[in-house]
């Protein structure tokens, strides 16, 4: 087998076969198919696209280039979530302990963050002692005994995906529908779990800008997942602007603490209620999805979302007194107010640029190296479609330094007035299970 007869065939529109795929991505990882032939597949791919098929056994051919994790000991379905990114994404510290609450064996593997804010791993070590550096015996323990618990990503999961995207970035072909989804998947799949509710994100903020885009990648991912065994399905959700009203490490825990006690921001509430309630329904904890939200909305209501993420924080060193004493979280020294300079609607919140303003504060990485300042980030105090008057707050600011006008004069071109009234934007746009 040649590799340059197989970049020929995808280069002519044809299918590669399970085994081609297979040595190319082994030949890849090992070393002996050299960058430059596989920038020249991922060309002919990001123009002469993949079959079902081919998606399907792309991803599995990079899980298998790396560990696997074994999740068998756990009782239950396991079930995962995964969201494309966006700006105050904080749904994973709500959902964990939301669907844990009600039965559902969450074992997540997280990374930390690059961009805006940190990822998950990030925003919980805001909270003191919290780790995730567990032996794997003690990470299934604890979610056989709590149903909840997060560990650090291994070093050697998909390393065929981690050289794959580091040569897309430089050659252009990173927005490839099938590219995409297999990374994507390789690392859901690598990750063990039975079931996984994907959280595709549209909109300004999102890496998808376009519905038609996001529906095009869901149904890739949700089509790989199904093909290779996996129950998966995608909820299409607006980023157009940022979820909830806080952005930034320390600022979504206290939202998330919000949230699981009842009163969150409405769009994340929803958002979270509604990616729950597939997730207990993958997980056959309820019949239907009905049923599946009722025992979410119970769990908010009696207190035990509440109690389960204390009991997680504190299994894995964290000081759980902090879901009853918010303040004990990283606190910024300085509290600055964004006013409206004119009465109006607010018409737009462009997401990604309201998360660069976050990164300059410190709440984000510019690079891998960049230190994360847990305490500092934004609170929007008004969203599209709210009225607002000229003198009142559009956002706090939470720095550590008093320069802040770079911030502020980014926040104002982000946040857009009009004297006309304006809708709220769709929050669900669809929902894919095949």
């Amino acid at each position: 087998m040649r590799m340059v007869d197989l970049i020929e065939k995808k280069r002519d529109g044809k299918e590669l076969t399970t085994e081609e795929i297979k040595f190319i991505i082994e030949g890849y990882t090992e070393g002996s198919i050299p960058d430059y032939q596989i920038s020249a597949l991922t060309m002919a791919i990001f123009f002469q696209d993949m079959s079902e098929k081919e998606r399907a056994d792309l991803t599995m051919s990079m899980v298998e280039s790396g560990d696997q994790i074994d999740l068998s000991e756990i009782k239950g379905i396991k079930v995962d979530k995964h969201s494309t990114g966006g700006v105050g994404d904080t749904t994973t510290l709500v959902l964990g302990p939301l669907v844990a609450a009600v039965g559902v064996p969450v074992a997540k593997m997280s990374g930390r963050g690059l961009g805006h804010t940190g990822g998950t791993i990030d925003k919980l070590e805001a909270v003191s002692g919290f780790h995730v550096e567990i032996e794997n015996k003690q990470f299934i323990d604890l979610v056989n005994k709590n149903k909840l618990a997060v560990i650090g990503q291994s070093g050697n999961l998909t390393p065929a995906d981690k050289k794959l995207y580091s040569l897309r970035d430089v050659t252009a072909t990173v927005n490839s529908i099938p590219l995409i989804a297999s990374s994507i998947m390789s690392k859901k799949i690598a990750a063990g779990a039975d079931a996984i509710v994907l959280d595709v994100k549209t909109g300004a903020g999102a890496f998808m800008k376009t519905l038609e885009d996001s529906k095009a990648l869901a149904k890739a991912m949700v089509n790989i997942g199904n093909n290779v065994g996996r129950k998966t399905m995608a909820v299409i959700s607006d980023m157009s602007q940022p979820l909830g009203f806080a952005i930034g490490n320390a600022l979504e825990v206290k939202e998330a603490i919000d949230t699981l006690r009842g009163e969150g921001p409405e769009d994340l509430t929803e958002l979270c209620l509604t990616l729950g309630s597939h997730m207990v329904f993958l997980a056959e904890k309820a019949s239907s999805l009905e049923e599946a939200r009722s025992l979410l909305q119970k769990a908010i209501g009696d207190g035990t979302a509440l109690e389960a993420f204390k009991v997680f924080l504190q299994s894995q060193g964290g000081d759980s007194s902090i879901v009853d004493t918010p303040e004990k979280l990283p606190q910024a020294s300085y509290k600055f107010e964004l006013e409206a300079k004119q009465d109006g609607y607010v018409s737009e919140i462009i997401a990604d640029a309201i998360g660069t303003a976050a990164m300059w504060l410190g709440a984000g990485r510019a690079t891998k190296e960049s230190e994360i300042d847990l305490a500092v980030g934004l609170e929007l105090r008004k969203k599209i479609g709210d009225f607002v008057t000229k003198g009142e707050s559009l956002v706090t600011i939470h720095s550590n330094s008093e320069n802040i006008e770079q911030v502020k004069e980014k926040l104002y071109e982000s946040m857009k007035l009009s004297t006309e009234k304006v809708e709220v934007p769709t929050l669900i746009h669809g929902e894919i299970t095949e």
